[in-house]
């Protein structure tokens, strides 16, 4: 099983219902508790409601119980949502967490002030064990001191997060081959690197694929590596199937094996 906590996504290309997916089709059972609801198209996001701190509490306790082998964390909205965050974790000792930190929409619209990265630098990214931001994640979390990718995962391991497994869709760094996406983990030890086909087009939700997937690979007991490396080819899957439902950003399909039901009317019954 897996915890996420997460911001809840409308249109399900991201958050509560992308985790839920993802941890689903890479074999897990995901326990779900929302931070935040959004109001948001393809396009872009229009409003974020925080969840009160007490009801994050509330819903994580009632779940204790259950047999928890990873924590997925996404969209934190506020300060009184970081500290519930942090208090879940807490009371998993020795469970793996894994956090996609969502500071922007796909759009561009942020979604974290400068006060809520400061804390979440201070208070949850010491019980993280890997990070997965892109490019311009990572930068704003490390802030402007360091020259290199390499430089800003040294700095959050530094502050106690265990690994990050930096993504490159978004700002592929100037070494990268043309037409191809590199995804870098670093860790105290080493770094290892893989490189996929760009896809064509503007996907909404792939980190959170992405971060879900490894913290299912973790919860069945996989290597970081290992984890990191297959939550990654799942995502590049889901990613190349996705469609485009409108105008704006593609959704992965992340249930891409599954068959489409098609019925007719006279087939549905009631």
């Amino acid at each position: 099983m897996v915890l996420v906590l997460a911001g809840h996504d409308p249109t399900g290309g991201a958050g509560l219902v992308a985790d839920a997916e993802s941890v689903a089709a890479c074999g897990g059972w995901a326990l779900t508790v929302p931070t935040a609801l959004t109001v948001q198209d393809l396009v872009d996001v229009q409003a974020v409601h925080p969840v009160p701190a007490s009801t994050i509490r509330q819903a994580a306790a009632a779940l204790e119980s259950l047999p928890i082998a990873a924590i997925k964390i996404g969209l934190i909205a506020d300060l009184e949502a970081l500290d519930a965050v942090v208090d879940v974790v807490r009371r998993r000792p020795g469970v793996p967490v894994v956090a996609d930190p969502v500071l922007k929409a796909g759009g561009g619209s942020p979604l974290a002030t400068q006060e809520l990265i400061d804390a979440y630098f201070e208070r949850l990214l010491p019980r993280v064990d890997i990070l997965t931001p892109n490019r311009g994640e990572l930068a704003r979390l490390a802030g402007l001191d360091y020259q290199d990718d390499t430089e800003r995962c040294v700095s959050l391991m530094h502050q106690g997060c265990q690994a990050v497994l930096v993504t490159g869709t978004d700002d592929p760094e100037g070494q990268t081959a043309k037409g191809r996406v590199a995804h870098t983990l670093h860790t105290p030890d080493s770094d290892r690197q893989w490189t996929w086909p760009r896809l064509p087009a503007t996907f909404h939700g792939s980190g959170c694929t992405l971060a879900a997937a490894v913290a299912t690979r973790l919860a069945a007991g996989e290597s970081l590596v290992q984890a990191c490396e297959q939550a990654q080819v799942f995502a590049w899957q889901a990613l190349a199937h996705g469609w485009t439902p409108g105008q704006g950003q593609s959704l992965p399909r992340r249930l891409w094996k599954m068959p489409t039901p098609r019925f007719s009317p006279d087939e549905v019954k009631v």
